[in-house]
């Protein structure tokens, strides 16, 4: 009988920066299609199909449960969480929306030709990828092409956070942000917001030549467009 967990293959990780590689590794797993809700993350498991002792992997599990992605049950180890739904799901879009909107806000008091600079690099590059989606449609895409719009995507804000220079945003971000992701990733049924992203993103770096008031205001669209479409995805799977 295999102790390959599913997802993870027989990949190894090297020793160099071991904690780290061994934490995006299993973050990249629960990120894709894999898993399920509720799955039993074993540790023993996870360090087996990885190559490693099960301390780094406990370490990743610890830092992970930070997120939201894996819950912890006494006596019983780690679990996948289930997806964020009702007041959880509106939460989550609550935070996102003051983090990001105050996130664009700082950021567009430093060097904002730079930073327009980078983000119309992301936004290249995810409006690429979004264009070889619609050439296929959503439908047909499959997940490796969906996993990379959503690192492009998630790549445009984190130029944001970037220039925000406040690592404790960024710290935030990234909670909220593997939740967004994740939770999108295992609804199904939604319809294809690829192009849309893509254009409320271009409002985002239009605004940011006018003033910072604007950028925000076009943040908060996003995220608030971005709400409205997880709602509906969500009441798919209901």
């Amino acid at each position: 009988m295999s102790t390959t967990m599913p997802g993870f293959g027989t990949e190894r990780i090297t020793q160099l920066g071991l904690r780290d590689r061994v934490y995006d590794r299993v973050l990249e797993v629960l990120m894709g299609h894999d898993v399920e809700p509720g799955m039993r993350l074993s540790i023993d498991g996870l360090a087996r199909s990885l190559g490693v002792s099960p301390t780094p992997v406990r370490e990743a599990l610890v830092q992970l449960e930070r997120t939201g992605l894996v819950t912890r049950e006494a006596n019983k180890g780690y679990r996948v969480s289930p997806p964020l739904a009702g007041d959880q799901l509106e939460a989550l879009f609550d935070a996102r929306l003051i983090v990001e909107s105050g996130a664009v806000e700082l950021a567009a008091r430093g060097d904002v030709p730079a930073l327009r600079s980078r983000l119309a690099t992301a936004l290249a590059e995810q409006a690429a990828v979004a264009e070889e989606i619609a050439a296929i449609g959503a439908g047909a895409a499959s997940e490796e092409l969906m996993a990379r719009f959503f690192r492009a995507d998630w790549q445009f804000h984190q130029v944001v956070f970037d220039a925000t220079r406040n690592p404790f945003l960024e710290e935030m971000s990234e909670i909220i942000t593997t939740r967004v992701h994740r939770m999108r990733q295992i609804v199904e049924g939604g319809g294809d917001d690829t192009d849309r992203a893509v254009q409320e993103h271009r409002a985002v770096l239009d605004a940011l030549a006018e003033d910072p008031a604007s950028a925000v205001a076009a943040m908060r669209h996003h995220i608030d467009a971005v709400r409205l479409r997880s709602r509906a995805d969500a009441s798919h799977t209901a």
